[in-house]
Parts: structure tokens; sequence; C-alpha cells
């Protein structure tokens, strides 16, 4: 990654997957760019590339911090029009891994002078920069402010949790992945040290589907609503793995219906297609996809609607074609087995579920 050219300002993203930095190294567009390497699954660091035209310029571009969202890059630049030599500006990392068109904080956060690097705190407001602007003590002094509101990332909560066989307890090494459910954008996957602990960063005001594959486990499936008001900083998900073998079953929280619909909504493929990375990891593995609902309707509608939704489960696998018919089977059971009280809404919407069994591994 080091060169004979100049790297500096290196910036680890949250996730701790990319690392950003400055460098004059020959193939960038100007004077110093921003690049990114990234950690491979081997350890190592990978070639670094150059974030592209949409980031770098003629000028010099330096000091890229990544926000613990792991979306918002801000970088000073003297290539972007600014209102001095280096301005500060912000960047979003787009879906399909594009940035969008760098924003300058304005003034009075930019002035004639030279702004230099900018650090934000995880409620997305507290920013610390360096500049050697006209009230310093002298060369680069360190000031702190408020962003305004229109520039503001989301606030973030560290997100904590312990991976471990429901069986055992034991902890187990996992790669725990978060996505925005409506986006199907992958906002964090974190590795779990030995003992199965996690720690990332989650922008609020989304709706994340949690995700753990480990090799002859069943993966992990649940989704958390932090799209209210959040005021707590710490959000803690403990996740239990089954291990494969016949009986063993989960409900798979991220395959959504509207109401009274067969029809999978398109928030649910993050886990459909989840459910076929198992098969083709376990070729041997036969399963029954069931279907339930609460009580509310008549009985015969009900084991219909549930059935319907079940083999709406498994066409979709089928359409795959990664996923042979004989691996799979469905039945719908209706609101005969409740795992939660009727009487309540909360009840209610547990009751409607799709569930996973293994049949034969």
């Amino acid at each position: 990654m080091n060169t004979e050219s100049w790297e500096s300002s290196p910036s680890l993203s949250p996730d701790k997957k990319d690392l950003y930095f400055s460098s004059n190294r020959p193939g960038g567009y100007g004077g110093s760019d921003i690049w990114v390497t990234h950690h491979a699954s081997n350890g190592e660091w990978t070639q670094p590339e150059n974030l592209g035209p949409a980031i770098n310029t003629s000028g010099d571009e330096g000091c890229p911090f990544m926000y613990s969202d792991n979306q918002t890059l801000f970088f000073n630049s003297s290539g972007h029009k600014g209102y001095g030599q280096a301005d500060l500006f912000f960047s979003k990392k787009l879906p399909d891994s594009s940035w969008s068109e760098p924003e300058n904080l304005g003034y009075p956060i930019n002035t004639i002078d030279d702004e230099g690097s900018l650090i934000v705190a995880a409620d997305g407001k507290t920013a610390y920069y360096a500049s050697d602007r006209s009230d310093s003590k002298g060369g680069l002094d360190i000031y702190s402010f408020e962003l305004r509101e229109d520039i503001r990332p989301p606030k973030t909560l560290w997100a904590k949790g312990k991976v471990f066989d429901v069986k055992t307890k034991d902890g187990l090494p996992s790669s725990v992945q978060l996505t925005d459910i409506n986006t199907r954008q992958v906002i964090s996957n974190v590795q779990t040290d030995e003992d199965g602990n996690y720690l990332t960063t989650l922008p609020v005001g989304k709706d994340y589907a949690f995700n753990v594959n480990r090799k002859g486990y069943l993966f992990f499936s649940e989704n958390y609503n932090l799209s209210g008001n959040i005021n707590d900083s710490i959000f803690t998900a403990d996740i239990p793995l089954q291990p494969i073998e016949p009986g063993a079953a989960i409900i798979l929280k991220n395959i959504f219906f509207d109401s009274k619909k067969t029809d999978l909504k398109t928030e649910s493929i993050i886990e459909l297609n989840k459910v076929i990375q198992l098969m083709n990891d376990n070729p041997k593995l036969t399963i029954l996809i069931s279907g339930y609902t609460d009580n509310v309707g008549k009985d015969p509608d009900n084991l219909k609607l549930s059935t319907e939704r079940a083999l709406a489960v498994v066409n979709y696998l089928l359409a795959s074609r990664q996923v042979a018919k004989e691996r799979l089977q469905y039945k719908g059971f209706g609101a005969s087995k409740p795992i939660a009280d009727n009487n309540t809404e909360q009840g209610k919407a547990s009751n409607r579920r799709t569930e996973l069994t293994v049949i034969s591994n």
C-alpha cells in the first residue's frame, strides 16, 4: 500500500473493511488524490483504488474521514469550487459504490484560509476540524462547532453483541451482515472476534436485517426497527445459531407480505437469497417452508393464505434455478400453531410468520 510517493491521513471505515487515505502516487487526477484499499478475507489489504473523478480533481484532495454511518466521506479539496485555498466537502457513497457530487460545507466553516482535516462525532452534529484562520494561536488550530442541520449525517448507534451456539452457549467466530431492508444496501459486514463478540455502528432512521452465516449452522435472521426516535447510544443484539440437524427450525424474520396477500414484497429478497445460499452451502439439505397466520378471519381462509405464502417462498427458490424441487417442501398451518397471544397486535404480528425447518441433511 505504501509507495515511494507521499501517503497520509488514513481513515478506517467503522466496519474495518476499508482504509481511505490521501496520496500523490502516479495514476491520480491531480496533485494528491483520495484512495481506498479493502481488507480481504485472507487478511491482506488489496491494491489501492482511486475514488475517481467525482471526488478527485486536478487539484489536491486530502484528509479523508469516513463517518460512522460508513457512507458519508468528509475531505478537503483545492480543486472543487470553494471559498479559499482548501475547503471542506462531503460526499455520500451510493448503493452502487459510486459517489455523490461533493457538497461544500459552506461559510463560516470554509473561509479564504486553508481548512484541514475534519472529524464528526457519532451524534452527527458535533464536528472538530483544523484551520489556520485569523484567530488561531499559531499555524493550524483545532476548532469545534455544530454542523448545520441540512449538512448533518445521520446519528449513529453503537451496535454490539455476541454470536453463540444455541445449545452449548459457546461463542462462534462469524461474519455479521447488517443490511438496509428498504434499499438492500449492506451497511456493515463485520467480523466477530474469536469469542463471537462484535461491535459496529448503525445509522438511526432505518430498518435493518441482521444476518449471520456460519458453516454447519442455520443462518440467523432478524429485523430491527431503528427508524423511530432512538435516545440510547448503544444497541445490543445477541445472536444464537442453531446447528444444522433434522428438526432444527428458524423463523424467517425478513419475509414480508402485504395484509391478506400472497405476493412476496421486495424487502424479502435479502432473506430469500440467504436461503438460497444456505442450500448451496449444504447440497444435501432438504427443508420444509411453513406458513402461519394470526386468528383473524375464518380458518379455511387462513389455511389457504398460509399455504399460498409458503408456496410463494418455494416458487422464488425454484425460480432461482439453484435449488432442486426435490429438496423443497411447503405446508400451511393457518392459525393452528400460535407462538404468541393473539389478543394483542404484537402477538398477532409474531404469529404471522414463515418458518424454515430442516428435514434432512
